[in-house]
């Protein structure tokens, strides 16, 4: 297990940097450490974003809200600790994992044994008042989501690693400057890319997916 300190420090010995910080909330106060507090939230955030990944999944019901608008049956409240909205559905849905062969521009859906298409279609949206606004046409809806994780014993190896070094993309122009920076930061920005798709090709391998077998009769639809 890794602490973000550690994470921190993987990701300096990527630039060359000997430099080990000992805090970072608050900063040491070490140029490192102050960097390191300003890219690591946004790179550990960004990072979550960009995959489903298992350890960051979570399910929960909606609450509802007021919904001003005729567009969706239905408003629910965002959940607080939700990065991103995964798939929506019935709260008594057998699942949404399914792969297939969908229409052109649509998303893989699966339909269960009472003709219900599984995950249902939403929009998220922000009101007048900041809040984040689910609308769906889902009754009873349940969410399925990436939760923020800010508890790095939770992180996969893979992702521990991807992290590092996309955050050394980050603080490669702080910590070194100028073109070497630049250039350093792209490189670090290819390889975190690259590592990232091992990784998660690992998430993937940890989870089974339906066949979605799109028949003509609902293609038609």
């Amino acid at each position: 297990m890794s602490s973000e300190v550690e994470i921190c420090n993987l990701a300096l010995s990527h630039l060359g940097d000997a430099a080990n910080v000992a805090s970072i909330n608050p900063p040491e106060g070490s140029a490192q450490a102050e960097h390191c507090q300003r890219w690591y939230p946004v790179a550990r955030d960004a990072l979550l974003e960009m995959h489903d990944w298992g350890f960051a999944t979570k399910r929960a019901l909606l609450a509802l809200v007021e919904n001003p608008f005729s567009q969706w049956a239905y408003a629910y409240a965002k959940p607080s600790d939700a990065l991103k909205i995964i798939a929506i559905m019935a709260s008594d849905a057998p699942g949404d994992y399914a792969v297939g062969q969908p229409l052109a521009g649509s998303t893989p859906l699966q339909v269960d044994q009472r003709g219900v298409y599984i995950p249902q279609q939403f929009v998220t949206e922000t009101d007048d008042d900041g809040r984040e606004i689910i609308y769906t046409n889902q009754v009873n809806a349940l969410a399925r989501y990436t939760k923020l994780i800010t508890d790095t014993g939770r992180f996969s190896p893979m992702f521990r690693d991807t992290l590092a070094c996309y955050l050394a993309s980050f603080l490669a122009g702080p910590v070194l400057k100028g073109d070497s920076g630049i250039s350093t930061g792209r490189a670090k920005l290819t390889q975190a890319m690259e590592m990232l798709a091992r990784a998660r090709l690992s998430n993937a391998q940890q989870q089974r997916q339906d066949v979605a077998h799109e028949v003509p009769w609902l293609a038609g639809r």
